[in-house]
């Protein structure tokens, strides 16, 4: 059977963006410049035109851009994301018969060869628009008229390439003969706070100013000023609900708990309540909601922690035991990552013949507290969770609240933590928190930002956890703590960390393992907020310069410099809007002092190999004069192991 396609001269292919071709959207972030690309191309020499379309969710009608040409078969075009919402594109493309006539016509002209017949094949393609085309039917045959009676060939030539021309017959196509590329693509657009964001975890049980004392909300909200001044967006709590009395783990993940010792917040729900249910030592209901409303007082919005999982004594286990795995001993399983155990958490079994159920009563739990004012969720261990109840729950929340931002805690295998991001999370943890060597973190960040996990997968970077204590900030102490965190932040547009064990330096492992000793997890700290750290003061001023610099606001604008000491990381970042231009040059080593000579990208920056321009440090103070791509650094890491350069081009006054 003959194809239905054969007059469709021209091949799409490799479209952008896309994540497993349609099948999830990719992300972008409002007011974001979206770059829609594909490789077209078709047989012989003719010109080809393309054009993409654009739709926002909530619009009747499509929005064409056309794409132009940029190398090696490759078209491209751009628009921005102005409203929030998912806006579906497609790629069309077709053979230009007008342009490849034009250019013909002209060639032969100042070849000095007749064009007499040209010029009424010309006139024949503009009458043959105008009978499509009744809106532009007069202005189309006059010009036709034009050329047939034209005794001046030049001034025929200069018709045929009026812009005005051009534009009325480029959108003249024969339908038969446009290929339309069979998928069409979604991008969802969500609010900027899901591409440019600060957290800042703390427990709020050691929030009390009194010793012994367990803290409450209203103990949270006297460290909102302090939080604020540090330049904290988002406040990310540990579970706040009741916590399980049955199998209670003691201080440092003890197997017994002693009399007065609080649990894992982790371990859920006791006869008190559940994941609906608020700790009653933390306080009221009210109390919450007057800490959410304060918080945003300070521009800052309130992150919970949802763990689906339970302690033993969760209402769940009574009211819904379908929902677990009983063992033939009859009890329940509960949690295990041999050799680990968990005796304090019971997990969800997601192939239960009640599966529904136990989805819908799961969403109702995120439900419930947007309901309460709750925008921002980290999600514990999502990786232990059906993939299908993600997408489907975090489709049907956003779908009703899209303002709602769900953060993926998930350390595990790649495609896993990939996998999620496709399925809705908005942010995901990441690798950073063990990429140290400047190879490591050149390959971490180009997997990162120019493969097409680019589109789908947006990190939040965390130098520490109270799950995780990295050995580099075991080993490098203040030194290793401040590299640390201007890495993370000036990276990735969005990062957190676990405080105040961060900026008080706290770096004491529990024995071998990658973790805090007497962690806060297993008991109540007392914790004098007051105190000045010298980690405190510079994370205090990263945030300050990443609020000030629109070029920190994107993870997707960095580019790599050479250096000649792989103790030396050198990076820029730049936003073309606003003409923010950043270098950021880090030293590695955070016991020695390290220098290098970089080479900065100059064509990147726009300024010539030839020209001198400032560069002012933006956490250390200092401003400097160079000249041309190779300049040399030198960092102390005692003194500050990072440079954050503003770049700016000196003003010729000649």
């Amino acid at each position: 059977m003959l194809s239905p396609d054969g007059k469709k001269r021209v091949i799409i292919t490799n479209v952008s963006p896309k994540v497993e071709e349609g099948r999830f959207p990719a992300k972008a972030i409002v007011e974001d410049d979206i770059v829609i690309s594909a490789d077209i191309f078709g047989d012989g020499h003719d010109v080809i035109a393309a054009s993409a379309y654009i739709r926002h969710a909530a619009d009747r009608l499509w929005r064409e851009l056309p794409m132009r040409f940029v190398t090696n078969d490759r078209w491209q075009t751009a628009f921005s994301a102005e409203r929030k919402g998912t806006y579906t594109f497609k790629v069309t493309a077709w053979v230009d018969h007008y342009t490849t006539w034009k250019n013909g016509l002209k060639k032969k002209y100042e070849a000095g060869q007749d064009i007499g017949v040209d010029l009424l094949i010309g006139a024949g393609l503009l009458r043959d628009a105008a009978s499509a085309n009744q809106r532009e039917a007069v202005r189309l045959n006059t010009w036709a008229a034009q050329l047939e009676e034209s005794t001046d060939p030049g001034q025929a030539v200069f018709l045929a390439h009026d812009p005005e021309v051009a534009a009325v017959m480029y959108k003249h196509r024969y339908r038969d003969a446009v290929t339309e590329y069979p998928t069409t693509y979604r991008i969802e657009v969500e609010r900027k706070k899901a591409g440019f964001s600060t957290w800042y975890e703390l427990f709020p049980r050691s929030a009390s100013p009194e010793a012994e004392r367990h803290g409450t909300f209203n103990d949270v909200a006297n460290l909102l000023p302090h939080i604020a001044k540090m330049g904290f967006d988002v406040l990310y709590f540990p579970p706040i609900h009741p916590i399980g009395e049955v199998n209670r783990k003691g201080k440092n993940n003890s197997l017994k708990a002693n009399p007065g010792d609080p649990g894992s917040p982790w371990a859920i729900g006791n006869r008190l309540g559940g994941h609906k249910a608020i700790h009653p030592e933390l306080g009221t209901f009210d109390d919450f909601k007057a800490l959410i409303k304060a918080a945003g007082d300070y521009g800052i919005e309130i992150a919970m922690d949802i763990a689906y999982q339970c302690a033993p004594d969760h209402p769940y286990v009574k009211e819904h035991p379908q929902w677990f795995t009983w063992r033939p001993d009859g009890t329940v399983q509960f949690a295990e990552n041999p050799p680990k155990k968990y005796e304090d958490i019971l997990p969800f079994n997601f192939e239960t013949d009640d599966w529904e159920n136990l989805w819908k009563e799961l969403k109702s739990v995120i439900d419930y507290w947007v309901g309460a004012g709750i925008k921002v969720f980290r999600i514990d261990n999502p990786h232990t969770k059906a993939f299908a109840f993600w997408q489907w729950m975090i489709g049907e929340v956003r779908a009703e609240h899209p303002e709602v931002i769900f953060l993926a805690e998930a350390f595990t295998r790649p495609r896993v933590m990939e996998r999620l991001a496709k399925a809705g999370f908005n942010q995901s943890y990441t690798y950073f928190t063990w990429r140290n060597t400047k190879q490591e973190i050149e390959q971490y960040m180009t997997e990162l930002v120019h493969t097409e996990m680019r589109h789908y997968f947006r990190p939040n970077f965390w130098p520490n956890t109270p799950d995780i204590l990295p050995p580099i900030l075991t080993h490098g102490g203040e030194n290793a703590h401040i590299m640390r965190v201007i890495l993370a932040g000036t990276l990735s547009s969005n990062y957190g960390l676990y405080g105040p064990v961060y900026e008080f330096g706290m770096n004491t492992p529990h024995g071998s393992k990658e973790e805090y000793i007497d962690n806060e997890k297993y008991e109540i700290k007392h914790w004098n907020w007051d105190q000045y750290t010298r980690i405190g003061d510079i994370i205090t001023r990263l945030n300050r310069i990443r609020r000030e610099n629109t070029a920190l606001q994107s993870t997707w604008n960095i580019q790599f410099a050479d250096t000649s000491n792989d103790q030396i990381l050198c990076y820029i970042k730049t936003d073309a809007n606003t003409g923010n231009q950043l270098a950021i040059v880090v030293n590695l080593d955070v016991f020695h002092t390290q220098g290098a000579h970089i080479r900065l990208p100059m064509d990147k920056l726009g300024i010539g190999y030839d020209e001198h321009y400032i560069v002012s440090d933006l956490l250390g103070g200092g401003k400097y004069r160079w000249f041309g791509d190779f300049n040399y650094v030198e960092l102390n890491p005692y003194l500050m192991p990072a440079h954050i350069f503003t770049i700016i081009k000196e003003q010729n006054h000649d």
